[in-house]
């Protein structure tokens, strides 16, 4: 109420006119006993009419006041008149002008345009009752609960500043620079636009805010500025009537050619449609532009509406902008609000405020001003309107917000605007119409894209959206300045200042980018102890420094609180224990293989030796083992010969590996025997890996021993846990690897790698050179750069024998016992079809019968004395027959055949002759 107060005693000392505009053009009294069927209702319109927003909202005014005046379904006998009033660009004297129209009992105040004036207006008609329609005040701040009677019939910045936040976000941009009027509204919509932004885990590096009024001096002094710092992505959130200014001036600072980007709030398009045609100079000086736009369907109401205003006599503008389609719906909002109030027996009436009228004996007329007693009601009936007006529908959600917010977004090229897409808060960007998003699911994934950009320059490759800054800055890189692993990263006397690997890969990007980088390296560190790498994390992330090149392991905790680049090298934890040659003896020949697999070689040798003569020594006649005849012989052969080439192969083998294996001198065989000890573990000093080891995996801070050089690391391997040492080291793989390499493989490693991760470089959060950087990497990994960086200044080296003992490497029978089935079977198989021929052979070798011959005179014997001849057959005689050649054998049994034929023929004479 102070300012209220404040506010009428200025009143009370000016008297300014108002004019009462209806549509007869009569002056209207006030009047104190008003019926409850009104034959007149008044509206109070208050807005800037020398303006662009002004001069395009007036005809729209008066038209909807003759319409809605000239519709008989709507306030059937009542005439509404407003009253006009001019806030002449000017906060104080638009505020005072809205206290004098009030004096005339308005039941709904139409504006204001600026979100400045409307802040202490809200507290007026939050005292008088009466509902403030504005069209033009979209501070998001007018949006609380304070501000009860005040009712925005159009979209709230916050919307618009999240659809400028989806397209800085599409285009991958990450800092932009604000730049607005200092006042309620340019604070409010750029304070939106920051928490958009920050949810895209984008920022704005700075607000370059300048006061109401500002003089070209000024404007030219803060765009100076800006135009030395880092980001080139500009938000233009400023007033209708100053904007085209501020780019000419940038224009003349050359801020609007190749590498800009420049966005405008909806106030450019309320411009641009507001001076309908265009001039082709204002178009060029906005060539590239990204511009905002209130969307409105394009329906044939509105068509018909604008045609109507365009070819009106008295018109003002030869253009319509999105405010004037919102003032017209404000009037049809207030109407068609009135006319439900009224026809449900809602009574217009005025009455005085008891706050106002004790003045402690003031002479100001307080009481002039009125309370809408019936305000309540009529707000909610307000509140409850759902029709389609020029803009769509007009409906408000319970946050007193019009529903569907959406807007056009628009190119500024080749002399006209273009539309690129759309946004809305039910899909996000789009190319697809609001209107028929919303008959659709909501997918804001699928519809998120933009038609084509022509950019500032003229050129249709998006602006990389940053440059570094012309303020003679150079990018601060922290390198830390530790004593191990020098070959890493170490301080050097010649230029740059440091050296190592880390750095030649940092250079190699840096030469890659397609622009140039300023730099300078500080080192970090008192070079006596190695720095703490979390530490030196922070001091980035708290802005000390702009990067952190070096073998920075990228693990969880530090990527909360900087970006870093594509892994440079690959790295994880691996445990290192020291190992020792075992001396060959005279008898290593006989390692490869076990006691049991030498017995069933050798058993195996002498069989298969004699299986190969039992087969052979009937059929070769010269056999001395270098040659096979029988087909039985050379299968066997061939399957054993096999055998004895797997055999060879695997000793030789097993061979070569026992005589150049390492024994552990330890019983450390990888991580779970390491946390399962209770032995001292040596840890790079300054590292993550002794928080690692107590925190993830329970290893008492006790055991953690810090190593500082790569000396210490040796000496306290070679000294052990019996001399103060440690038992093993537990580090990252690429410095496990130089220490291996240096030592001749004096140490290895055992067990699996964990915790994979890598190396990077570090910047703060959001830093483009983040994104390029490790581009640039990818390119070196590509193009083998990497690879000859890391063999410039590491030997290649393999320590990673995996080996425990001679047993691992000795050769048992059950690696082999399927060849040696195989080889048996065979063997079996042979001998078994040997001697079934063999018996075969035998059989038909016996006589039938106890006969000879003398002198070729068969003789025959009696039978008694044919069983004494095959009783006499002893095995003597069946080894004898075996011990035969084959071809004697042959001979024999076609001898006996002969004679059997003889003897027959003999038989048959003797038989003849007897008969």
């Amino acid at each position: 109420m102070a300012m209220v107060r404040l506010l009428f005693i200025l009143f009370s000392c000016l008297s300014i006119s108002t004019e009462v505009v209806a549509r007869t053009g009569n002056t209207i009294t006030n009047k104190t006993n008003v019926p409850a069927r009104p034959r007149v209702v008044r509206v109070g319109v208050l807005f800037t009419l020398n303006s662009y927003i002004g001069r395009s909202v007036k005809p729209a005014i008066f038209a909807a006041l003759d319409d809605v005046n000239n519709d008989t379904t709507i306030l059937t006998g009542i005439k509404m008149e407003v009253i006009l009033v001019d806030t002449n660009c000017s906060g104080f004297i638009g505020t005072l002008e809205a206290l004098q129209f009030m004096e005339n009992e308005v039941v709904a105040a139409i504006g204001p345009q600026s979100s400045r004036i409307a802040h202490v207006i809200s507290h007026v008609v939050n005292e008088l009752h009466v509902p403030l329609l504005s069209f033009g005040a979209t501070d998001p701040t007018l949006s609380s609960l304070q501000y009860t009677y005040f009712v925005r019939t159009t979209h709230s910045d916050y919307f618009m500043m999240n659809a400028v936040a989806d397209v800085i976000d599409y285009f991958g941009w990450k800092e932009v620079i604000a730049i607005y009027v200092d006042d309620d509204n340019g604070r409010g919509g750029i304070t939106a636009l920051g928490d958009a932004l920050t949810k895209k885990r984008t920022k704005i590096s700075y607000k370059a805010a300048f006061v109401v009024g500002a003089s070209t001096s000024d404007i030219t002094i803060l765009l100076n500025s800006i135009n030395l710092m880092e980001s080139r992505v500009y938000v233009l959130h400023v007033n209708p009537d100053t904007g085209l200014s501020i780019f000419s001036l940038a224009k003349k600072l050359g801020m609007v050619g190749n590498g800009y980007v420049w966005i405008a709030t909806d106030w450019l398009s309320s411009v641009l449609d507001a001076i309908e045609p265009t001039d082709p100079d204002t178009m060029n000086l906005l060539q590239g532009v990204i511009a905002l736009r209130r969307h409105t369907p394009d329906t044939d109401l509105k068509k018909r509406f604008i045609s109507r205003l365009k070819n009106s006599k008295n018109k003002e503008t030869t253009g319509i902008n999105s405010f004037a389609l919102y003032a017209y719906d404000s009037i049809w909002l207030a109407a068609r609000a009135l006319d439900a109030f009224l026809s449900e027996g809602g009574n217009i009436s005025f009455g005085s405020d008891p706050k106002l009228n004790n003045t402690n004996g003031s002479s100001l007329h307080f009481t002039s001003l009125r309370s809408f007693e019936s305000g309540p009601q009529f707000l909610e009936k307000v509140l409850s309107m759902n029709f389609t007006g020029l803009t769509g529908q007009i409906q408000f959600d319970e946050g007193k917000n019009l529903i569907r917010p959406a807007y056009d977004i628009l190119n500024i090229e080749g002399g006209t605007s273009r539309r690129i897409g759309y946004w809305t808060n039910y899909s996000g960007l789009s190319i697809v119409a609001p209107e028929i998003l919303y008959i659709k699911p909501p997918n804001i994934s699928s519809s998120n894209h933009l038609s084509s950009v022509i950019w500032p320059g003229e050129t249709t490759t998006i602006p990389r959206g940053w440059v570094f800054p012309n303020n003679g800055k150079p990018l601060r890189i922290a390198v830390p300045n530790g004593v191990s692993y020098l070959d890493v990263v170490s301080k050097s006397n010649n230029p740059p200042g440091v050296k190592g690997y880390c750095i030649d890969i940092f250079e190699a990007a840096i030469n890659l980018l397609p622009y140039p980088v300023p730099r300078q390296y500080i080192l970090y560190g008192d070079g006596h102890t190695n720095p703490s790498y979390d530490e030196i994390t922070n001091e980035v992330a708290h802005g000390n420094f702009d990067a952190f090149v070096g073998d920075v392991t990228i693990v969880t905790n530090r990527t909360r609180v900087v970006d870093f680049t594509q892994p440079y090298t690959e790295s994880g934890l691996v445990v290192v224990v020291p190992v020792k040659e075992v001396k060959s003896s005279p008898w290593s020949f006989l390692k490869p293989f076990t006691t049991q697999m030498w017995c069933v070689t050798g058993a195996f040798f002498l069989s298969v030796g004699a299986v190969i003569w039992i087969l052979e020594h009937r059929l070769n006649h010269e056999f001395r083992g270098e040659n096979t005849v029988s087909t039985l012989g050379r299968m066997v052969l061939l399957i054993w010969l096999f055998v004895v080439l797997i055999i060879n192969s695997s000793y030789t083998a097993s061979l070569t590996s026992i005589l150049t294996v390492q024994q552990l001198t330890s019983q450390i065989e990888g991580i779970d025997s390491l946390i399962s000890s209770n032995q001292p573990i040596g840890v790079q000093n300054g590292s993550f890996v002794a928080d690692y080891l107590t925190s993830e995996l329970n290893i008492a801070k006790s055991r953690i021993v810090d190593l500082k050089s790569e000396q210490d690391f040796i000496n306290a391997l070679d000294r052990g846990p019996q001399g103060g040492g440690v038992a093993a080291i537990v580090e990252e793989l690429p410095y496990m690897e130089i220490l291996m390499s240096k030592t001749n493989c004096k140490f290895r490693t055992v067990g699996q790698e964990y915790t994979k991760s890598g190396w990077g470089f570090a910047f703060q959060r959001d830093s483009p050179l983040a994104v390029d950087l490790s581009t640039a990497i990818l390119q070196l990994s590509e193009n083998g750069d990497l690879q000859r960086i890391h063999d410039k200044w590491f030997k290649t080296l393999s320590c990673s024998a995996q080996a425990n003992d001679f047993d691992s490497n000795q050769l048992s029978l059950s690696s082999f016992w399927g060849l040696f089935l195989i080889c048996g079977i065979a063997c079996f198989l042979a001998l078994v079809t040997f001697f079934v021929r063999v018996f075969l052979q035998y059989k038909k070798y016996i006589p039938d019968s106890e006969e000879g011959e003398e002198d070729g005179v068969r003789v025959m014997t009696p039978v008694s004395a044919r069983r004494t001849f095959r009783s006499t057959a002893s095995f003597k005689d069946l080894i004898g027959f075996v011990d035969r050649k084959e071809s004697e054998i042959k001979e024999i049994l076609r001898d006996k055949r002969k004679k059997r034929q003889r003897s027959r023929s003999l038989d048959r004479h003797f038989n003849y002759s007897n008969s």
